[in-house]
């Protein structure tokens, strides 16, 4: 950072040791008009079960404001809020509210917006406590604006009111003094735009020379000056290639239209094979030494446990294993697990499963498929394992043998956990790792026979698991639980395994009242983390007959739960989906979101959309709501040609450096196919029933384009059909780019505004020719006339002022009042990636007869060599060079707003 915002950087950058939470002490400030005796210093003390103990609204009108303000007793960081309740259900117990907080109680910033449960447990909520930048703010004052209660007609009632936060003084008076600092930054950077808007240079300067502020990159102020201020086009195109050069278009390019170049990957082995055809399987990726690992899934037919390895430098398969069952400690065949890669070790980590195994009888069923009176062979006898031989051994629903010092023990227990007689339990949640590196290398451990007896998750299957290399920690979420009850649907909750301790860890993010928001269990959904700001991002999935379209983030040190969106639908985002896959790109701050089935109310048909399923989702900070986009073929491409066909159960990896997604298989859910439900399910288990799984429920896929589903009697053409393309599972292996603008690209867009507005200036200053001649070569070679937006905006240039007749630029001393005409460049800015005008900043008109407060006259700063812009010609620079500041970083450039527009219509004041 070379400018303002690195005071933001300074006063970021030192790390405060965060102090522990503890409760505040408040006292009451104020409140609107209350009922009877249920007056605001009620809420003060907690009294359950007394029926007097708060404080109750004067009216019951909705559109009456209410409201109730607290005093914090001290200074502090507050970062929770907890609403008492009656014992017992009340129809006045408050519902939706607001809360804002501030330093001052005339201006208070709104941090939280809820509903309360109508019951008698206490509910919690985070507040939010960092501002945009992600600064710390301290709070004084607390307002709390009811919205709604849960008796119709009943007046609000709140019981009682908790905080908790930071009240270390020193630590609070830090934070106050950096978040006063980086208000005055702000403060003194919108001051010095407004300046040179209005060509007060001078006083702009002086304030930059006592302050030791810096409004932009040193780069951008040369912009400014050769192009507002000298007109000096040759040297402010040079400048823009060197803003390119020194990666200030960065921001921009991220947020350009990205369209998608899928590549089919025609690998094999040295045999020549490849995996075979196959939905629900798990991959990973050793970015380091790009190779992709695959095992296991679902062919239709059974479970799979043959091992895979792509290396994308050979193109090329290997088989590592056929079947690692049949290896020392090998998982068993399996579908719906999960696999991670440990780029610090070199070590792959499976869990869960959704296996043939985990549908056998509960009494006295044989797991091996022999005769269970045969000697030596596992039986399930009242949810233990019971080993048949010379002597019985039990291994309990726990994992834990009986006995374990027994003679026949010490003989089973290396038999158990060998490859031709280990015991794939339906009730126990095997842990396994596999080394890629090292001594070990090509070597299964078997970490835990069972991780829910160690405080880990239960078996569960269509979860997601995410690892943090540099932590050493693995984070797993949700998924179906699978037990004897295989009917009861259940999910499993959030968990993360210490890989240095091996010790597992349950968060209560799924737990209404021990978190809130809290996030609702469910499977087949999206987990990513974000390794630099410890945030993992959850969405989508199915939870009972309902698929999902919310999103959450949750930060690891601080277990802090953030609901970003209730239906990220309406906020340009995909339908509710199930079994997409998503990967993340923490650099860029993206994650991409790739197919998945789609259903837009309960009970629905689901279907796989056609046209682009394939989206981007983009985040400035975890805790803030981002921006939606679809990824969309690129230009010239046959997507009938190069285009995967939809699928679902299918399973991805991202290579952050080459920036490539790798795709392989899944369910293509053509027409004919039987109705499914669950991700990828084997055999007998593709017919569940239960909460969601009845036969009643089962949801037949459609494919639809252009979201109509598609005429039964005429299946859908979709791009690469092989001719087997009717079986549902896919063996297909694609590598997808995500291409935006070059940077040459870029460059070339902002070099057409400059040269738009040097044609403009030859119009109104030049001999009409050379202006013609200037727009057919100079103007024309920087415009991508294959673009039907660009060169539409090109030709306007002709009738918008060589034809229009301009006159000629106005003498520098005639005044200029505030309000003036804006005359645009171009009227055509529908183009995605095209910067849009800004809006110019003017005070309201002034009295008629009032002398004009700006003027825009030549400041004494200026060179006067004669080459100094008339006041018009000034705002029309400032105008196109406001225009190009969208194509540089935010970092980097004065702020976007205007001070003026930062001005209350009512108040007149910021």
């Amino acid at each position: 950072m070379h400018h303002g915002a690195s005071t933001n950087g300074r006063i970021m950058s030192g790390v405060i040791p965060e102090p522990d939470t503890t409760i505040i002490d408040y006292e009451i400030a104020g409140a609107s008009e209350h009922s009877g005796e249920y007056v605001a210093e009620h809420i003060l003390i907690d009294r359950p079960r007394d029926h007097s103990s708060r404080w109750s609204a004067a009216c019951a009108t909705p559109n009456a404001k209410q409201w109730i303000r607290l005093c914090m007793k001290q200074l502090c960081v507050l970062k929770s809020i907890t609403f008492g309740k009656f014992y017992k259900v009340h129809p006045c117990n408050m519902k939706e509210f607001r809360v804002l907080v501030g330093t001052n109680k005339d201006n208070m910033t709104e941090v939280l917006r809820a509903a309360l449960k109508n019951d008698s447990i206490p509910e919690t909520f985070s507040i939010r406590y960092t501002n945009h930048v992600g600064m710390a703010f301290p709070t004084k004052y607390v307002e709390i604006v009811p919205i709604s209660v849960h008796g119709q007609n009943f007046n609000t009632s709140i019981w009682h009111i908790s905080l908790s936060g930071i009240v270390d003084e020193a630590y609070v008076e830090e934070i106050r003094s950096r978040h006063e600092e980086h208000r005055e930054n702000v403060a003194l950077r919108q001051v010095l735009k407004h300046l040179r808007q209005r060509r007060l240079l001078t006083p702009m300067n002086q304030i930059l020379a006592q302050s030791g502020l810096q409004l932009e990159h040193p780069l951008i102020t040369s912009i400014h000056q050769s192009f507002v201020l000298q007109g000096n086009w040759q040297r402010t195109e040079q400048l823009i290639r060197d803003c390119a050069d020194a990666g200030l278009l960065q921001s921009y390019r991220q947020t350009c239209q990205a369209r998608t170049r899928w590549t089919r990957i025609h690998a094999f082995d040295a045999d020549g094979d490849i995996p075979c055809r196959r939905g629900g399987h798990a991959m990973c990726m050793d970015e380091d030494n790009g190779i992709v690992y695959l095992f296991g899934g679902w062919d239709g037919q059974r479970d799979l446990d043959d091992f895979w390895a792509y290396d994308i430098a050979q193109d090329a398969w290997r088989l590592l294993s056929l079947a690692a069952s049949r290896e020392k400690n090998g998982p068993t065949p399996r579908a719906c697990h999960k696999m991670v890669f440990d780029k610090k070790t070199g070590s792959i980590y499976l869990l869960g499963r959704l296996g043939a195994a985990d549908k056998i009888e509960t009494q006295g069923t044989h797991m091996s498929g022999t005769s269970s009176d045969r000697r030596g062979t596992p039986i399930l006898r009242d949810g233990a394992i019971e080993w048949r031989g010379e002597m019985n051994i039990y291994i309990g629903p726990d994992g834990n043998i009986a006995d374990p010092t027994s003679s026949a023990a010490r003989r089973v227990v290396p038999l158990i956990r060998s490859s031709s007689m280990r015991i794939p339990s339906p009730q126990c949640s095997e842990f396994y790792r596999y080394h890629t590196r090292g001594l070990d290398a090509g070597q299964w451990d078997l970490l835990a026979f069972d991780t829910a007896a160690t405080g880990g998750p239960p078996l569960i299957s269509d979860h997601q698991m995410e690892i943090d290399s540099e932590a050493q920690v693995i984070y797993v979420f949700g998924g179906r639980v699978v037990d004897a009850e295989l009917e009861a649907l259940k999910f499993s909750g959030m968990y993360s395994y210490d890989i240095r301790t091996s010790k597992w860890k349950m968060y209560n993010t799924s737990d209404a009242y021990a978190s809130h928001p809290s996030i609702p269990p469910r499977f087949g959904h999206s987990m990513v983390l974000d390794p630099k700001s410890q945030t993992l991002f959850i969405f989508g999935g199915q939870r009972d007959e309902k698929y999902l379209s919310d999103m959450y983030t949750f930060h690891i040190p601080t277990n802090t739960v953030t609901e970003l969106y209730v239906n990220f639908t309406p906020a340009g985002g995909p339908e509710p989906c199930f079994t997409q896959r998503a990967v993340i790109d923490s650099e860029s701050r993206e994650i991409y979101i790739f197919g998945g089935l789609t259903r837009t109310k309960s009970g629905a048909f689901s279907m796989l959309e056609a046209d682009s399923p394939y989206w981007i989702y983009r985040y400035d900070r975890p805790e803030i709501p981002g921006r939606w986009s679809k990824i969309l073929p690129d230009d010239g491409v046959d997507t009938d040609a190069a285009w995967p066909q939809p699928r679902y159960a299918h399973q991805i990896v991202y290579d952050s450096r080459t920036k490539t997604v790798y795709m392989h298989g899944g369910n293509a859910g053509l027409e004919g196919d039987e109705p499914v439900d669950g991700e990828d399910l084997p055999g007998p288990r593709r017919r569940m029933s239960g909460p969601g799984m009845s036969d009643d429920t089962m949801v037949a896929i459609t494919i639809v384009r252009g979201g109509a589903p598609a005429p039964s009697s005429s299946p859908v053409p979709g791009p690469e059909v092989d001719a087997d393309s009717d079986m549902k599972r896919l063996d297909d292996f694609w590598k997808l780019e995500v291409i935006r603008p070059s940077f040459a690209e870029i460059t070339r867009r902002a070099v057409f505004e400059v040269r738009k507005q040097q044609f403009r200036e030859m119009c109104e200053d030049g001999p009409p020719i050379k202006a013609l001649t200037f727009l057919q070569t100079r103007v024309s070679e920087v415009v991508n006339h294959e673009d039907p937006q660009e060169a539409k905006d090109f030709r306007s240039l002709l009738s918008a002022h060589l034809l229009s007749a301009f006159p000629r630029a106005m003498p520098k001393t005639a005044p200029v009042t505030e309000v003036e005409t804006v005359i645009e460049v171009s009227t055509d800015t529908d183009r995605d990636d095209t910067p849009l005008p800004r809006k110019r900043s003017r005070p309201g008109s002034p009295e008629q007869g009032l002398k004009p407060i700006i003027r825009w006259e030549e400041d004494p700063v200026e060179e006067g060599d004669g080459t100094a812009p008339s006041p018009d010609r000034y705002r029309q620079r400032t105008e196109m060079f406001e225009r190009l500041m969208a194509f540089i970083n935010d970092g980097e450039k004065e702020p976007d707003q205007n001070l003026v527009d930062m001005l209350s219509e009512d108040t007149h004041a910021i």
